[in-house]
């Protein structure tokens, strides 16, 4: 069988060709393999570099030695576009996505086939492995890996093997976007969790293996960090609205934890203007009860602010340390920020889109569509 490997990508310049030489020493299947690049309107010259690839791969002497590549606009410059725009055009057997920020084992897509043939999943990939540089990245990507910053999702457990509710990237035969569909073009974000729920609730399976290795190159800063994952929760609200039920409960507790700290300092802020107001009232003794009333409930706020500000800071700090006994303890001081980034991030996000979505109706905002890095 024959595979197309799907590749989105935008303003990609310094990392892009060391993907696509990966993706060429790639051990081939039994059919060989197609690359297709949907190039979502470079302008820092990746384009430039896509297109003299490409024409290098459709050489006599390059076809004889490596799988021939092409490049397809992506108008609509977000990853589910570009996608499908692959995989219409793709002649593939099996269809294969690679994403630009990931370093790929040689053997990457003949595992994806042999588990996709041993399986008989509707879609295959393997966990969500990190490799980082620099400091801050290496905290990331300790952080990313912690139950405690992500859940459980089994994805990031780099030794789970089995049945998940989703998988990095993924492997599919070509008939399982027939039954199943295309990606969902309106998400700028988690239209990959999407697409494997709606797999899943309409009888299919997804299969994790850690035999398929790949290597993500995380997030380097805090605020682009924060960045990401409020995109994240902000796009998982019109997943759960579409599908009418969370793939699972845990993408309901950074929103909730974030609407309790809003929702007690609103109270709290409330509480203490009004009190102000009414002490200077001439009609002091008419509200005195009422006086009374707001004392209690800021004070009652005030107790549970601290208190959930409290239990969150010693879970963090127990998480911390659990993380940094396993990827080094000089991550330790950066860890609790990081960790409070991946929760108040897609906690924000997530409230957001709740606004958006749900209350507002009026459609996703502008400034979260725009992917980040």
């Amino acid at each position: 069988m024959t595979v197309s490997i799907i590749i989105p990508c935008r303003n990609e310049a310094s990392v892009v060709e060391a993907l696509l030489q990966s993706v060429a020493n790639q051990q081939p299947p039994l059919g060989g393999f197609e690359i297709l690049v949907a190039d979502g309107m470079s302008n820092d010259g990746t384009r430039e570099i896509l297109l003299r690839v490409a024409q290098r791969s459709l050489s006599p002497e390059a076809l004889a030695s490596s799988p021939p590549m092409r490049v397809i606009d992506n108008a609509s410059r977000i990853a589910a576009t570009g996608l499908n725009a692959a995989i219409r055009v793709a002649s593939g057997d099996i269809i294969i996505r690679m994403d630009a920020h990931t370093e790929y084992a040689p053997d990457y897509v003949r595992q994806c086939v042999a588990m996709l043939e041993q399986t008989k999943a509707d879609n295959v990939g393997g966990p969500a492995r990190t490799k980082a540089n620099t400091y801050m990245a290496q905290a990331i990507a300790a952080a990313y890996h912690s139950p405690f910053s992500v859940g459980g999702a089994r994805f990031h457990d780099v030794d789970y093997e089995g049945y998940v509710d989703t998988v990095t990237y993924g492997c599919w035969r070509r008939e399982a976007f027939g039954r199943f569909g295309l990606f969902d073009e309106e998400l700028a974000r988690n239209q990959d969790d999407e697409h494997n729920l709606r797999i899943i609730r309409n009888g299919g399976k997804v299969w994790q293996s850690p035999k398929i290795k790949s290597w993500y190159r995380p997030r380097g800063s805090l605020g682009s960090l924060f960045k990401q994952y409020r995109q994240y929760g902000y796009w998982k609200v019109r997943v759960i609205q579409k599908h009418r039920l969370p793939a699972a409960w845990r993408h309901l507790v950074p929103g909730t934890f974030v609407l309790t700290l809003l929702g007690l300092f609103l109270v709290l802020a409330f509480c203490f203007l009004l009190s102000g107001v009414l002490e200077g009232s001439h009609a002091l003794i008419i509200f005195h009860s009422v006086v009374l009333a707001l004392a209690f409930l800021g004070r009652f706020s005030a107790f549970s602010l601290v208190l959930t500000c409290s239990a969150y800071f010693v879970a963090v700090l127990a998480a911390s340390l659990v993380t940094a006994s396993r990827a080094g303890w000089k991550l330790l001081p950066v860890l609790p920020p990081v960790f409070a980034c991946y929760h108040l991030g897609y906690g924000s996000g997530f409230l957001r889109g709740v606004w958006d979505f749900i209350i507002w109706r009026k459609g996703s905002a502008a400034s979260l569509q725009a992917l980040t890095r």
